[in-house]
């Protein structure tokens, strides 16, 4: 098995802590340690240096050596420019079955916490273990208390297996963006599971799906794989740029139906908005007001500021003020969500230096 993080996302709705340049995954913020550093210790409390991958961007590999120094170099899949997750995860299968391509992975996302990790582990273990038995995708699921427009939803069929606390399932139907209507009818059903990454499958049976659903991005992926053996990184990245953009649901919404859901056996924590961070810090008595934060008749706001600046919340409440050295934001808690539409409007600006 070789675990793959992926960290080349920028985390916009996280802006403006999270930048093209420190996106949230590499952020000091939980104890002085990054969510990307997190996640490369827990696998080596099973796993080997050598054995453990990271899939990123040029802009962020540097940073990648910089927090965990012991990453063989040869292990960092840096992609050529960003173009999505279809062809993203089409590239890191190909440099993963020039390796052996009938030898599992598993995705592990940078900007997640599973707690505890121990079962983390385990269920890589066993999703290790069906992959090599029965050749089927492996995703994660977890039954949602209420539905979520927009996400994908998974109908689970027979048990698959039961072993060590892990329940897997045979999808009998996934639902890829599910409407309002969609989501409330789903949450109703025991079998319903909410799509939470934690891909496992092997390179060779990944990039097979890439020729029957994309030919266009096989094609170019067979182009590129060419170059690879040459070390021809000018024409790699001349063949990637031309690669349609697009999700990795263009291939894999067509294998699901076919796959396995692992009910997932720990907590899992996406740290997609600011609302979410919040909630976690406040579960875990991680959130006290510093010294330079007063709050006067304020309620449930959230204040992240440099070191040096004096912060003062009086009569409001359900805020969040993220302020750093060249822009601060306030938001309404529940607005959290459209951060990421700041990013945008910052792009149509052409105002590349708050990026």
């Amino acid at each position: 098995m070789k675990p793959v993080i992926i960290c080349g996302g920028v985390g916009t709705k996280m802006w403006p802590l999270s930048r093209v340049s420190h996106p949230k995954h590499f952020l000091p913020i939980f104890d002085g340690k990054s969510l990307f550093q997190i996640n490369y210790e827990v696998l080596l409390k099973k796993f080997k240096p050598e054995d453990i991958y990271i899939q990123t961007t040029e802009v962020q590999a540097k940073t990648v050596f910089e927090q965990e120094p012991q990453i063989p170099r040869g292990n960092c899949f840096i992609e050529p420019e960003l173009r999505n997750t279809g062809p993203s995860l089409g590239f890191m299968a190909l440099k993963l079955s020039q390796l052996d391509p009938d030898e599992p992975f598993f995705l592990v996302q940078s900007d997640d916490l599973r707690d505890p990790p121990e079962k983390f582990l385990e269920m890589i273990d066993q999703c290790d273990k069906l992959v090599r038995r029965d050749g089927r995708m492996i995703t994660g699921g977890f039954r949602p208390d209420y539905g979520v427009m927009g996400v994908d939803y998974m109908i689970a069929g027979e048990k698959a297996e039961n072993t060590g606390g892990v329940d897997i399932y045979k999808i009998a139907k996934f639902v890829w963006r599910s409407t309002d209507a969609d989501a409330d009818s789903y949450v109703k059903q025991e079998t319903v599971f909410l799509h939470a990454n934690h891909c496992s499958w092997t390179p060779r049976a990944l990039l097979t799906a890439y020729q029957k659903f994309a030919p266009a991005w096989f094609a170019s992926l067979e182009k590129i794989r060419v170059f690879l053996e040459n070390d021809d990184e000018a024409r790699i990245r001349e063949v990637y740029s031309t690669m349609e953009k697009g999700p990795a649901e263009n291939v894999t919404q067509h294998v699901f139906p076919d796959s396995y859901v692992v009910s997932l056996p720990f907590k899992w924590v996406d740290f997609g908005t600011w609302e979410s961070f919040f909630k976690y810090r406040k579960e875990h008595g991680q959130y006290l007001p510093g010294d330079n934060i007063l709050e006067i008749e304020t309620k449930n706001c959230f204040v992240q500021k440099r070191d040096k600046n004096f912060v003062a919340l009086v009569g409001v409440e359900d805020l969040f003020v993220i302020d750093t050295d060249d822009a601060l934001l306030i938001c309404k808690n529940n607005q959290s969500g459209k951060v990421g539409d700041i990013v945008t409007a910052l792009k149509e600006k052409e105002k590349k230096e708050y990026l």
